[in-house]
Parts: C-alpha cells; sequence; structure tokens
C-alpha cells in the first residue's frame, strides 16, 4: 500500500498566503522523514482555497528539496495551460528527478482562470479530450503536429524526448482527475490511470472502477495490462490522527468549516452561472466519516476497508485540515511511524 499526502497550500482564515505556501513546503519535507510514499499538490488561481498557481513548480521545488518520495501534480488544470508547454516541463522533471515525477491532470471548473488565460469556455466543455491526446503525444513521440480544433502546428522535435531516463521509465507516469462516467471513460480509453476526489465515498470509488475496467475491456486491453495499470489508481482524501476516538473530527470541525467557506466562495464563474455551495460543517463531518479520521488504529482499518471495497491501493491524504504547521507535522509523523506499520 502506498500511502502519500494532499497539499492544497489552503490558506485558512487569519493566515498569508506565504504561511500556507511554508507549510505546504513543510509537509513534504516531513513526508520524506517519516517513510511515506509522496506528495500529490493542488493548483487553484486567484482563490484562497488553495494558493498555490502551478503545481508543476511547486514539484520542481519539492523534487529538488527530496531524494527518494514521488511528487505528483493533482492536478495540473489542462484546459488553461497548453499540452506543449506542461509536456515539456514533466518531462524535464521526470528526467532531473530520476523519474520521481507524476503528471496528475484534470479538467477544473468553468472559473474565471478560462477568462484570465484566455482559453474560453469551449476549452473546458469541449477541449479536453484534444488537450490529453496531445500531452500524450508529447510525452511519446520524438516529433510532434498538430491538426485539432484548437492547437495547430508544425511539426517539431520533442526535447527533452522520451526515453532518456537511464534505467527508468520512458515517459512521467500520468494520472487524471474523474469525476464524471464521461472522464472515466476518457482515462480508461487512454489507458490512463485515475485519481479520485475525496468528496467520494467507498461505494461510488469502486463504482467508478468498475466503470473504468469495463470500458478498458472495451478497449480491447487485456487483463494484465488492466490490473497493471489500475494499480496506479489513486483515492484521495483527509487523515487526522488524535489518541481519543472524537479528538481528531472535532479538530478538523473547529478548524476546516472557515477555511472551506471562504475558499469555496471565492471562485467565480466565466459565465455567471450559479453554482451549489457545500455547507462548510456538513461537508467536513462527511469528510471526516469518509476518511482515516481518527485513532491510528481506526485510521489504518478505514484505509484497509477502502483498499479492500475499490480495489485501489494508493492513497493521497490531506493533513492540513487544522491549518497549524505544528499539528500537520505531528500529523504526517504519526502517519507515517503509527499508521504505515499497521498497513503491512
Amino acid at each position: 500500500m502506498r500511502v502519500g499526502t494532499f497539499v492544497l497550500a489552503a490558506q485558512f482564515p487569519g493566515q498569508g498566503q506565504g504561511e500556507a505556501l511554508h507549510r505546504a513546503v513543510r509537509t513534504a519535507e516531513v513526508v520524506e522523514e517519516s517513510g511515506l510514499d509522496s506528495v500529490w499538490l493542488a493548483e487553484h488561481h486567484f482563490v484562497p482555497y488553495g494558493v498555490c498557481p502551478s503545481a508543476v513548480t511547486l514539484a520542481a521545488l519539492l523534487l529538488g528539496r527530496t531524494r527518494r518520495i514521488r511528487v505528483g501534480t493533482a492536478v495540473s488544470v489542462l484546459p488553461t495551460v497548453h499540452p506543449v508547454a506542461l509536456g515539456e516541463q514533466a518531462a524535464l522533471l521526470h528526467l532531473t528527478s530520476g523519474g520521481r515525477f507524476t503528471l496528475g491532470v484534470g479538467r477544473g471548473g468553468p472559473w474565471v482562470d478560462l477568462e484570465v488565460f484566455g482559453a474560453g469556455l469551449p476549452a473546458y466543455e469541449q477541449g479536453f479530450p484534444e488537450s490529453l491526446d496531445l500531452l500524450l503525444r508529447w510525452l511519446t513521440e520524438s516529433r510532434v503536429s498538430a491538426e485539432g480544433e484548437r492547437f495547430a502546428f508544425r511539426e517539431v522535435a520533442v526535447v527533452p524526448g522520451p526515453g532518456e531516463l537511464i534505467g527508468g521509465d520512458a515517459s512521467p507516469e500520468v494520472v487524471v482527475a474523474c469525476t464524471s462516467p464521461k472522464s472515466v471513460e476518457l482515462a480508461a480509453r487512454r489507458g490512463l490511470p485515475m485519481l479520485l476526489g475525496m468528496h467520494c465515498g467507498d461505494e461510488e470509488k469502486a463504482e467508478m472502477v468498475a466503470a473504468w475496467e469495463r470500458f478498458s475491456r472495451d478497449a480491447g486491453r487485456t487483463p494484465d495490462e488492466i490490473a497493471r495499470i489500475g494499480a496506479g489508481h489513486v483515492s484521495a482524501g483527509v487523515v487526522q490522527l488524535a489518541d481519543g476516538p472524537r479528538d481528531a473530527a472535532e479538530a478538523l470541525v473547529k478548524a476546516m468549516p472557515g477555511w472551506l467557506k471562504q475558499g469555496l466562495e471565492a471562485h467565480v464563474t466565466v459565465d455567471g452561472r450559479l453554482r451549489a455551495m457545500r455547507d462548510p460543517v456538513a461537508y467536513t463531518e462527511l469528510l471526516c466519516g469518509l476518511h482515516p479520521v481518527g485513532t491510528p488504529r481506526l485510521a489504518a482499518d478505514r484505509l484497509a476497508a477502502t483498499a479492500e471495497r475499490t480495489g485501489i491501493t494508493r492513497f493521497a491524504l490531506l493533513a492540513e485540515g487544522t491549518g497549524d504547521l505544528a499539528a500537520t507535522e505531528e500529523n504526517v509523523r504519526r502517519l507515517g511511524a503509527e499508521v504505515l506499520p499497521l498497513l503491512v
């Protein structure tokens, strides 16, 4: 079982943006020290929900600060970037880190980001498959041209190209954030594992994995191929550890709703469409019920149960839910020292 942390660089009420980013960097350093597997970095623009605007840039810093763990993006928002530019950055990090970088990509939302970066709403509503296909070609071919609706250019050389890492994978690992049957089918037909969000419970994740497997079979993949690719699925969640059975949930219910309220309310849609807002307290309580929040024994049991129900054995767990640096560091250390040994 591979257990890592999911880092949002969340700006809690009363905190500065630099404080949130410092906590993100320290989390990765403590993950390395604690024997955990990985760090997954979120990307957001113009909102305190998360103040990292470039997951791939922060990944570069953290790969330089660490020597063992994998560092992944969760996710780089593909509609607001050029796939070739992102592919070049991913290939660079793959090569210079010795193969420790994972590129997670997603569709994002209908946010004002699309206006600011000039992508437009069609890039979000229809353009994701074209962007993903161009990205995958860039990561696997030596020369690439494009003749799509959004991207068209003459053939150019891919530099750095695939296969340059001696003794490692030809190109960086790619995972796709999936939130709908359409995105599940897209990931399956492209032969890519899924990243499933922390708002989903085990039953919903199991259904998405089953659908992914059906689409993979329809695409002509063998059982061995499906098992190999599916081993890369990632389940996002929340972790908070405490000695008492209710202490961990109480710590999150005290801190998370304020961050969720100001963070989620700050999102602005590009076209003025109305969107439903989650109740911050109810959402926090939901997350506490779904994920490893409680004693180390309870946390280990919940992770094992998720793995059994879904077949997913790779986790990205949000550990910064209190918003406090010292508490986050302790939470990560306990995850490595007290929960991980129970999963072996």
